[in-house]
């Protein structure tokens, strides 16, 4: 049996659009610092500097070093490899780390498309930052509602609560859409967003065809009568993320050398093993390398290497066992392969601005050395930044590192010139804040020793502030003073029992956490809700709480699932729990400090959970894997149920 890669093939991700992107990047401590063909300076003070190659000759000679010594018997990843239909011993991986997002904010209906022009007020996606989307199950212009769920594009007419169209997407798992007026772009795929590891899917010979799923694909359609599929773009790798401002969008995926190491059958002695996997090695070609595309428009297909060897950038030190591709798509365009940039880099988390795109690495998806039994190593997150401040390809223009391992994308906050980013070392949590100096982001101040002995589990930075939440026992709430970029402080701190796994900014100087709720020795008990005043940043507190006992939310791990509507004071959020309704959306009202239930919104014969929610108008539509519910939003009286199947 033959294994693709030691980190096993990445799936066929798609993309769509005229202006594309790619970085592709392999990044680690450890490989050669230059190589003959190989340009540029190495620069030190905590940043990584980039250089290109001048030939493939010299790209693939640089990436066969850079990445020799994490070949072992099983590939890459040292002497360890996860487990195929043969059994192969597996090595430990970090738990899953789900994508977040944050601010749904009102929209009036104006922009781009015909449909959009007499639209009412609705939400918008609960995004990081207000005017820069992000993918998602479901998206609404205030006259239609688009969704993607269980591998079918839906189109509902908001006023009439009928499907105008649908079309069953080619690839079936998809993650996430972006709308542009009547152009839809779709991702399908496994999810690596904000570091996330996805469950490996199975080849068509027992084995893997990725470490972080399968095949992944962007499909570009169009809404203005029905649904029209325009064509798609495969490309290797998985998805990561992707941020849209206006009508471009840019898509961050990651993907790894096609190298066809064998699998062992048992018999073979490791060391026997690693050399034929280096000889493997050393007779790939720059093709291995470099991932491939598939394009598909209208009854075109074409084919063929994505990314040209003078387009591929990296930093001194890497590991070349993976490589980060950005595309950068105008949606209103023709559908094309993009114009690629590549970097050879890993990337897990994902930030945008609407001048900035950050892509940050804090390592933990690349292998092992040969030889090395996973060696404790210090914690530290490499973070790029790239200009979007332009429609087209964004250029990569510095790039700089921080101790310890961040959150998500959350732990990440642009304000003023400078970046703002919270991270956890072992057991002690800090925030860094850096400020580009030419090539380099580097760090102005930086506050240590929050909840030693926690771990970080909420961040959020909102101008010159930033929130930060720890837990071990019970949830400090730490409010830091960021007026002073070159002396962050803590100014205030609360205690109380659980913990906010995300924070929402409700105004007027309140947050609103969701997490859990715990006992005095830490055990969770249920899902909360909290509201604080931290309008004295020297004294913040608590004012309101719900809790909803021995229930979750997924809202707790993907903010997308949260929405708090600041007109009325709504927050609908899904709950989990053991009683019967067992999924459903709690709906409250925030008025002032104080915190109240609704009531509880359940779908007919859903046997999954409750998935997003959004307001229109007048209404209240709450989305689960059967169908969408329309509801009053004073009073919620159903006024349409519509199913999706």
């Amino acid at each position: 049996m033959e294994r693709v890669s030691g980190l096993w093939r990445l799936g066929t991700v798609a993309a769509v659009g005229v202006a594309g992107i790619a970085v592709v990047v392999a990044l680690n401590n450890g490989g050669p610092a230059t190589t003959p063909g190989v340009a540029g300076p190495v620069v030190t003070r905590g940043s990584i500097s980039l250089a290109g190659y001048d030939s493939c000759d010299a790209a693939l000679q640089n990436l066969r070093e850079a990445a020799r010594p994490y070949v072992g018997p099983y590939g890459f990843g040292g002497e360890y490899a996860i487990a195929d239909s043969g059994g192969a011993e597996v090595a430990p991986v970090p738990a899953p780390r789900v994508p977040q997002g944050s601010a749904a904010t009102p929209n009036s209906g104006e922009g781009s498309g015909d449909a959009k022009a007499a639209a009412p007020e609705h939400s918008t996606t609960n995004v990081h930052e207000a005017g820069v989307d992000e993918p998602d199950l479901v998206k609404t212009d205030g006259a239609r509602v688009v969704s993607v769920v269980d591998g079918t594009l839906r189109v509902v007419d908001a006023a009439t609560h009928k499907l105008t169209g649908s079309a069953k997407l080619p690839q079936g798992n998809a993650t996430g859409l972006l709308l542009d007026g009547n152009r839809v772009l779709v991702v399908l795929g496994a999810y690596l967003g904000d570091g996330g590891i996805a469950k490996p899917a199975p080849g068509p010979d027992g084995g893997y065809v990725g470490p972080y799923g399968g095949a992944a694909s962007l499909v570009l359609a169009d809404i203005s009568d029905g649904v029209r599929v325009l064509g798609s773009l495969d490309i290797d790798g998985s998805y990561v993320d992707a941020r849209q401002t206006g009508h471009v969008a840019r898509v961050v995926l990651r993907s790894a050398p096609t190298l066809k190491f064998d699998t062992p059958d048992g018999t073979a002695k490791p060391n026997a093993m690693r050399e034929n996997n280096l000889r493997i090695l050393d007779e790939s070609t720059i093709d291995d390398w470099l991932p491939r595309y598939e394009l598909t428009s209208g009854s075109k297909t074409t084919s063929g290497r994505l990314v040209d060897c003078d387009d591929i950038s990296h930093p001194a030190d890497f590991s070349g066992t993976s490589m980060l591709t950005v595309l950068t798509f105008d949606l209103t365009a023709e559908l094309g392969t993009g114009d690629p940039v590549s970097i050879v880099a890993d990337g897990d988390t994902v930030y945008g601005t609407g001048k900035n795109l950050y892509v940050a690495d804090d390592h933990h998806l690349r292998p092992m050395p040969y030889g090395e039994r996973f060696a404790p190593q210090a914690e530290k997150t490499v973070i790029y930044q790239f200009d979007t401040s332009g429609p087209g390809k964004p250029p990569y223009v510095a790039s700089g590192t921080v101790s310890g391992s961040m959150l998500n994308q959350y732990s990440l906050g642009e304000f003023d010139g400078t970046l703002r980013v919270a991270t956890t070392t072992g057991t002690d949590n800090a925030v860094s804040v850096l400020r580009r100096d030419g090539d380099q982001l580097v760090q102005l101040g930086r506050l240590d020793g929050l909840g030693q002995g926690e771990r970080l589990q909420a961040a959020r930075f909102l101008g010159d502030v930033g929130y930060v939440v720890t837990f071990r026992q019970t949830d400090p709430l730490y409010v830091i003073d960021l007026s002073d970029p070159r002396h962050p402080r803590k100014a205030g701190e609360l205690k109380v029992n659980g913990y906010s796994a995300y924070l929402h900014d409700a105004g007027g100087g309140r947050l609103i956490g969701v997490g859990a709720d715990a006992t005095d020795g830490g055990q969770r008990t249920g899902l909360q809700v909290s509201v604080f005043d931290v309008h004295n940043p020297n004294a913040p507190t608590r004012v309101a709480n719900y809790t909803v006992p021995q229930a979750w939310s997924q809202a707790e791990v993907d903010p997308h699932a949260f929405l708090y509507w600041p007109k009325t004071g709504t927050i609908v959020l899904p709950a989990t729990s053991p009683e019967s309704p067992a999924e459903q959306a709690v709906v409250l009202r925030l008025s002032g400090n104080t915190l109240s239930q609704t009531s509880t919104l359940a779908h007919p014969g859903a046997n999954g959970p409750m998935q997003r929610s959004m307001v229109i108008g007048d209404d209240l539509w709450t989305v689960s894997g059967n169908g969408m519910l329309v509801s009053a939003l004073n009073g919620l009286q159903q006024r349409a149920w519509i199913p999706f199947s």
